[in-house]
C-alpha cells in the first residue's frame, strides 16, 4: 500500500463536467492504490478540516461521477491572499495536510485557485513537507492562459449555441405580431468566450444572433440601437447576445447589480440584457423579450459537449499521473494540435505561467463592426461542443444521477479559527 493520500479541492462556480474531472482523479489514485480525500465546500474545508474520505463511495458511485453536474464535495468562493497577507491560513492547511498525510494536493479551479496551489507549493518547499501541488483546469468563462480550451466550457457554449437558435426560431415565429427583438445574457466578466459561442448558432450574417456584444470591445449605445434598427428593417426581427461583463469606453460595467462584491473583490454583475430590453423599447419602440439564464449555462448536463465530458475526464487523469510522477506546482492543459480534424492532447504546464493571467478573445476571433464572430473563431469554437454525452435516466423521465454518502474522517487538529 502506497503512502500518503491526495486531497482534492473544487473552486468556484461549478459546471456541468467538474465531477466528471473528480470522477476521473478518484479512479485514476485507486488505481494507484492511492487513498483521495476531499475537501467539503473547496478551500475552506481544507481549512477547517471539514474532509470527505472518498473510499467509502462504490465504484459505481464514483463512475456515476462522470454524468452528475454540480460540484459534489461542494465549493466555494474564497480567495488567498498573498503568502504575506495569509500566512496564518497557508500555514493552516499545511497542518491539515500534515496531519492527515496529504502529500499530493489537487485544486481544480480557475486563475484563482492556480495562484492557490502554487502558493501552496512555495510555502511547503519553504517549511520542507513533501507536498506535490498540481491545479486542475475548471471554468465556463474559457479564460485560463496556456491551455487551448478549459473544461466546462465547451458544454456551456453547446448550452449556449442551442438556446440561442431555438429562441430564435420562437422569435422569428412571432416577429410579425409580436416580439421583435430578443436579448440573451450569457456569462463572462472579462472575456467574451460564452457569448461569442453564441454565434455557432447562425451561419451568415442575416441568421441569429445578429448580434453579439462582447467585453473586449467598448459599448456605444447609439450604435448598438442603430444596428438593432438595420436588423429589424432587414430581416424582420432582432436576436442579441449580450456577455454580463460589457463595458463602456471609461470601463464602467453596463450592469452593476448595486456595486456588491464577492470575496474575490469582483462586482456582482447580472441585469445586462434587461437594461438594453429597456433601451431598445424606450428608444426604437419594439416589444422586446430577454432571458437571463444564469446557473443554467453551467449546470446544463443534459447537452453536454463529449468533447468537453472527454477533455474533463482527461485532465483529472492526467492531474493524478503528473502528482504520482512528482511534477509540482504545474497543470494539465489541453494542447490542440489540429482544428480539422480536431486533434488534442494534454501537457503539463507550469502554474506560475497561468495563475492570474487572464485569456481574452483575440482580436481575430472579433468581426470588424465588433458585433459578431470571425471565420476563425469559429473554427476555433465548433469542435469544442461538438458530439453529446448520453445520460441515463430513470422512468420519470428524468437523469439518474448520484449523491455521494460524503462521510467525514476524523478531525485531528484544533477547530480553525480562521
Amino acid at each position: 500500500m502506497s503512502q500518503g493520500t491526495l486531497l482534492y479541492a473544487q473552486s468556484g462556480g461549478v459546471t456541468a463536467v467538474i465531477n466528471a474531472t473528480a470522477s476521473a482523479v478518484i479512479t485514476e489514485a485507486r488505481s494507484k492504490k492511492i487513498k483521495v480525500l476531499a475537501a467539503r465546500n473547496g478551500i475552506l474545508g481544507a481549512l477547517r478540516e471539514e474532509l470527505i474520505d472518498t473510499s467509502k463511495e462504490s465504484a459505481a458511485s464514483i463512475a456515476a461521477l462522470a454524468h452528475t453536474p454540480g460540484g459534489a464535495f461542494g465549493s466555494c468562493r474564497y480567495k488567498l491572499k498573498s503568502l504575506d497577507a495569509d500566512r496564518a491560513k497557508y500555514e493552516r492547511l499545511l497542518e491539515v495536510f500534515k496531519a492527515h498525510d496529504v502529500r499530493w494536493f489537487l485544486y481544480n479551479g480557475g486563475n484563482d485557485s492556480a495562484d492557490t496551489a502554487l502558493k501552496v507549493s512555495q510555502l511547503a518547499k519553504e517549511y520542507g513537507y513533501p507536498l506535490t501541488c498540481v491545479g486542475v483546469p475548471k471554468t465556463i468563462d474559457n479564460d485560463l492562459a496556456v491551455t487551448d480550451t478549459c473544461p466546462g466550457f465547451g458544454s456551456a457554449a453547446k448550452y449556449t449555441a442551442i438556446s440561442v437558435r431555438e429562441a430564435a426560431l420562437d422569435v422569428a415565429a412571432m416577429a410579425e405580431t409580436s416580439t421583435r427583438v430578443f436579448i440573451y445574457e450569457a456569462m463572462g466578466r472579462h472575456a467574451g468566450w460564452l457569448a461569442a459561442a453564441a454565434g455557432l448558432a447562425g451561419e451568415n450574417a442575416e441568421d441569429a444572433p445578429q448580434i453579439i456584444l462582447l467585453p473586449e470591445r467598448a459599448y456605444d449605445e447609439a450604435k448598438f440601437l442603430a444596428k438593432v434598427k438595420q436588423v429589424v428593417a432587414k430581416v424582420g426581427f432582432c436576436v442579441v447576445v449580450a456577455s454580463e461583463g460589457i463595458q463602456t469606453a471609461d470601463g464602467q460595467f453596463v450592469a452593476d447589480a448595486g456595486g456588491a462584491t464577492d470575496s474575490f473583490g469582483h462586482t456582482q454583475l447580472g441585469g445586462v440584457a434587461s437594461y438594453l430590453a429597456g433601451k431598445v423599447k424606450a428608444e426604437l419602440g419594439y416589444k422586446v423579450h430577454w432571458t437571463l439564464p444564469d446557473y443554467l449555462q453551467r449546470s446544463a448536463r443534459h447537452v453536454a459537449s463529449k468533447t468537453d465530458w472527454e477533455q474533463a475526464q482527461a485532465v483529472g487523469k492526467a492531474a493524478v499521473q503528473f502528482a504520482l510522477k512528482g511534477h509540482n506546482a504545474v497543470m494539465p492543459v489541453i494542447v490542440r494540435s489540429s482544428d480539422a480534424p480536431y486533434h488534442w492532447k494534454i501537457e503539463a504546464a507550469p502554474l506560475s505561467k497561468i495563475a492570474n493571467h487572464e485569456k481574452k478573445m483575440p482580436a481575430g476571433f472579433i468581426r470588424k463592426d465588433g458585433f459578431g464572430i470571425t471565420e476563425k473563431a469559429r473554427r476555433y469554437l465548433q469542435p469544442l461542443i461538438r458530439g453529446e454525452a448520453p445520460l441515463p435516466y430513470g422512468r420519470d423521465g428524468l437523469p439518474k444521477y448520484v449523491t455521494l454518502k460524503n462521510v467525514a474522517v476524523t478531525k485531528k487538529l484544533p477547530a480553525w479559527e480562521g
